[in-house]
């Protein structure tokens, strides 16, 4: 079942004074009688800030669910201040998906009309009784429905930063790349190194402790957390991955980043139809990136070989036709990032026909471009030049190729990442084979990487 999107309500709480000198007003009634069930009516499920808050003072788990949230209310009643700069953090980072509301005949420091803002009714002497607060609850959610709607194509952009900035560009969270994630996000250097400590060892019982030793993951640093998740893919245990990911806080285990990787541990795991309910609600979701597209095509690829496996050649046909499919579209979404560029010229050199082959040669030229832009104004990575070394042995270049093998191999960071690549080269060379090509060159390549993915 895909998880509801979650809503974060940035609000005053409890009973609050009314700047015209009215009575005070109730805004924990106002959300339990109209906020949260319009949230939850509208298919989303309510987080709300002051929950967040330990004696008024904002702290990082609230900025993180306000920031990884991917819809937000704010009631800008009162002009609580609390509640306006969370609003400035979150126009800063997020350009859509944020819909502010207000009582009518309330004052606001600024003109909120330009935000298309909701209003909505109080009482006499400020009460909310049952009228207005159905007439809230419908026209909120009614406005919520029609966000997520808009939010699918990319529309309705609500942030005054992204309106008025010409190239004001959003940083990278839903959807950040999970290899560098560790780099961008700061927490316990400690606890980072423990990490890292691990990984290198390869061991999964110190994963275990630090596990243990954070205690209530609900007072715990995203940042931490999906290291830790990440850390267990590193070691490649993919049932603690699915088995921590239950126990994440909520707010972590409807990102996207985080679903993502929870399919690809299904995936290794070898629930590959699991994987792709994941996948495909995150597309349906979010529309295609290039990390889901080529999560997607890497299940469909695993399923194509299996069925290869138990000779039922016209699945295989069927499931590679898919996760060509997948890959190509992955990388039209973003072809700056070669991942599914590559696995899609390769899939295409496999299948061989005529028309793989055209499709093939007018992709590669790009994916070529899109690596070797990364080397110029990046930190290469081990995936750049696995990539330039797939990209040479199907070129046919078997100097070239070593070259590469030696700058990829010194470049490994994870076990399977060599393992994925000599599984290919295998592919190839088996594809190749039945073609009556010449192919023992690629031994050398497939033996030095098998040997790298144990020795790391």
């Amino acid at each position: 079942m895909t998880p509801d999107p979650l809503c974060f309500v940035l609000m005053p709480f409890g009973r609050k004074k009314d700047p015209t000198g009215r009575p005070e007003i109730d805004f924990d009634r106002i959300y339990k009688e109209s906020i949260e069930p319009a949230i939850r009516d509208a298919g989303m499920g309510p987080i709300r800030a002051d929950a967040e808050r330990l004696g008024g003072i904002i702290h990082n788990a609230m900025f993180e669910r306000l920031l990884l949230c991917d819809f937000a209310v704010a009631d800008l009643t009162t002009a609580n201040a609390n509640v306006f700069y969370e609003l400035g953090v979150r126009h800063a980072v997020l350009p859509r998906t944020t819909l502010t509301i207000f009582a009518a005949r309330q004052k606001i420091p600024f003109d909120v009309n330009y935000l298309r803002s909701l209003s909505y009714e109080l009482g006499r002497d400020n009460q909310f009784g049952a009228s207005e607060a159905t007439r809230l609850k419908n026209s909120l959610m009614a406005r919520l429905k029609d966000l997520r709607q808009l939010a699918k194509k990319e529309m309705a952009v609500d942030s005054p930063l992204f309106q008025l900035l010409k190239g004001y560009k959003a940083p990278d969270i839903s959807r950040l790349k999970t290899d560098t994630f560790r780099d961008l996000v700061k927490y316990s250097e400690g606890i980072k190194q423990k990490l890292s400590e691990a990984r290198r060892r390869l061991d999964i019982q110190m994963l275990n402790e630090i596990e243990t030793e954070l205690g209530n993951f609900d007072q715990t640093e995203a940042g931490v957390l999906v290291d830790l998740f990440l850390s267990y893919r590193a070691l490649e245990d993919w049932d603690q991955m699915i088995s921590l990911y239950t126990r994440l806080p909520e707010i972590l285990r409807r990102t996207i980043l985080v679903r993502e990787q929870l399919a690809f541990a299904y995936n290794r795991q070898g629930n590959r139809q699991r994987a792709l309910e994941i996948l495909k609600a995150v597309l349906e979701e979010q529309g295609p990136s290039s990390e889901t597209c080529g999560l997607m095509g890497r299940v469909y690829k695993d399923l194509w070989v299996k069925a290869i496996e138990d000779e039922q050649a016209a699945l295989a046909q069927g499931y590679l036709d898919e996760a060509i499919k997948m890959y190509v579209l992955g990388f039209e979404t973003d072809w700056r990032d070669a991942y599914p560029g590559i696995n899609a010229v390769t899939l295409l050199d496999i299948k061989g026909d005529q028309a793989s082959l055209a499709r093939k040669e007018e992709i590669l030229p790009v994916v070529r471009f899109a690596v070797n832009q990364r080397l110029k104004f990046a930190n290469p990575d081990y995936w750049d030049y696995a990539t330039l070394l797939e990209l040479a042995v199907l070129a046919n270049d078997p100097a070239e190729a070593k070259n590469l093998l030696a700058s990829a191999l010194i470049s490994i960071r994870e076990t399977w990442e060599p393992k994925t690549t000599a599984n290919n080269l295998r592919l190839i060379r088996e594809a190749r084979q039945k073609r009556g090509q010449a192919v023992d060159w690629l031994d050398e390549f497939i033996d030095n990487l098998e040997k790298a993915n144990i020795a790391h």
